[in-house]
């Protein structure tokens, strides 16, 4: 199992035992608010228990018909995903069929790059949007939906999977009609937590992945969330640990450290995570994305010597799964790393700066993950999603909402000439007015 080690954060700079059984009436409410559902979008820890059947027999087909596979999505949506794919399959298109390709922005230059490279006649698009009008993923799927009824004609729907609202949205209206294949995102399942649901698992599943392996390890890692004593759940302990050593010592910026090329994208999962779910009223922590030891030589300075704001999260790997001896023989000034391996070094380095940040009063835990598996990737989705949502009710905020968002949404549906929003439009108009009279340019 993974398990977490904090006791740097229990330093003269950082944190004391005290300060943390103060929170152990407020942790009981929240734990039982939890265990008994009472928010309804804590349905994200019911995902680890879901049947997997349908996703794999979509996938299946894909490997069957398709040479390329095509996810859209944004948000959630396609950093779930990849961050998947890189921990498990790094380099896959490199070596395995169908090729998949994850486009999560409007850039029109990338999707035109994307479109040279696959052949719309052996291609499915996933097209991912839980609301089913997330306008970046709907616009991108409407060139996409044409261009397959240019290649296909009446049969383009069998080259689209939907993975969408159940019940409702745009994208479920056009299902309905075409009658593309869809898959759920259930609806109390917001999406940057809907990692182990059919958003992360049908690329997954198409590359190869053991996606009931994912979910075994995220029931396991929520066996073992299950305390309702934080001296012995780890996810009530970072979570804690996280909320006080911000309210207490000043360090709102959180460091996510794994050292691991696999997972650097996950890193990027759990910044918007991190930043979306906590980022209200206020509160909440910046989140940083880093990886060992590429940001020692870009970032390690600026933590130990610059503002003391950081508190930094390590990500040790035990296993790599592979490792690679350095010198056989003595070589003059690197003869030290005689008879060491890549292995030794990346754990030798990632143990020194664990050092060199304590002493340099950093604080930090880490968190030690046997090897990156499906079953350990498993566990780290889960743990961090609920240390998120624990500490967004530390916080006193709701971890599941996006309020901030919604004005820039509108604002856009203003330009672009959205029914309903025509006073947004009108206000984007006096901006643009008032920048076009602005004296401050050069």
């Amino acid at each position: 199992m993974i398990t977490l080690d904090f006791t740097n954060m229990m330093t003269a700079q950082g944190l004391t035992p005290e300060d943390i059984n103060a929170l152990k009436d407020r942790l009981k409410i929240i734990h039982a608010d939890i265990t008994q559902k009472k928010n309804r979008e804590f349905h994200f820890l019911n995902l680890p228990s879901e049947n997997t059947e349908q996703i794999s027999l979509m996938a299946d087909n894909v490997k069957n018909t398709s040479d390329f596979f095509l996810l859209l999505g944004i948000g959630g949506s396609a950093l779930g995903p990849k961050a998947i794919l890189q921990a498990l399959k790094p380099f896959y298109n490199l070596k395995h069929s169908p090729k998949i390709f994850i486009y999560d922005n409007v850039d029109p230059g990338t999707l035109t790059s994307i479109l040279s490279i696959v052949d719309l006649k052996r291609t499915t698009v996933n097209v991912i949007t839980k609301s089913g009008s997330t306008v970046e993923t709907m616009a991108s799927f409407l060139i996409l939906m044409n261009a397959l009824k240019e290649v296909h004609g009446d049969k383009f729907s069998k080259r689209i999977i939907a993975t969408t609202d159940p019940e409702k949205g745009a994208l479920r209206e056009i299902a309905a009609k075409t009658g593309f294949r869809t898959l759920p995102v259930p609806p109390d399942v917001g999406g940057r937590y809907s990692v182990l649901s059919p958003v992360g698992l049908l690329s997954s599943a198409v590359a190869g992945i053991n996606i009931n392996g994912l979910l075994k390890g995220a029931r396991d890692m929520l066996k073992k969330c299950s305390d309702e004593d934080i001296w012995k759940n780890p996810a009530y302990m970072a979570a804690s640990l996280m909320y006080l050593i911000d309210k207490k010592k000043g360090r709102n910026i959180s460091v996510l450290l794994p050292y691991s090329d696999r997972l650097k994208t996950f890193s990027e999962w759990y910044c918007q995570l991190w930043a979306e779910s906590l980022g209200k009223n206020g509160a909440g922590q910046t989140p940083y994305p880093s990886l060992g030891t590429t940001d020692q030589h870009s970032q390690l300075q600026l933590w130990i010597e610059g503002p003391a704001d950081k508190a930094v999260t390590f990500i040790k790997i035990d296993d790599y799964g592979s490792d690679m001896l350095i010198l056989k023989e003595d070589s003059g000034s690197m003869g030290y790393l005689k008879n060491h391996s890549l292995g030794e070094l990346i754990k030798a380095e990632q143990e020194a700066t664990e050092l060199a940040l304590q002493k340099a009063g950093i604080p930090n835990m880490r968190l030690n993950v046997p090897m990156i598996d499906a079953y350990y990737t498993g566990q780290i989705f889960l743990f961090f999603e609920l240390v998120t949502a624990v500490t967004g009710m530390l916080y006193g905020i709701n971890p599941f909402d996006q309020p901030g968002v919604e004005e820039s949404e509108h604002l856009t549906y203003g330009i672009m000439g959205r029914e309903g929003y025509e006073n947004k439009g009108r206000e984007v108009s006096n901006y643009r007015e008032k920048i076009q009279k602005s004296k401050y340019k050069i």
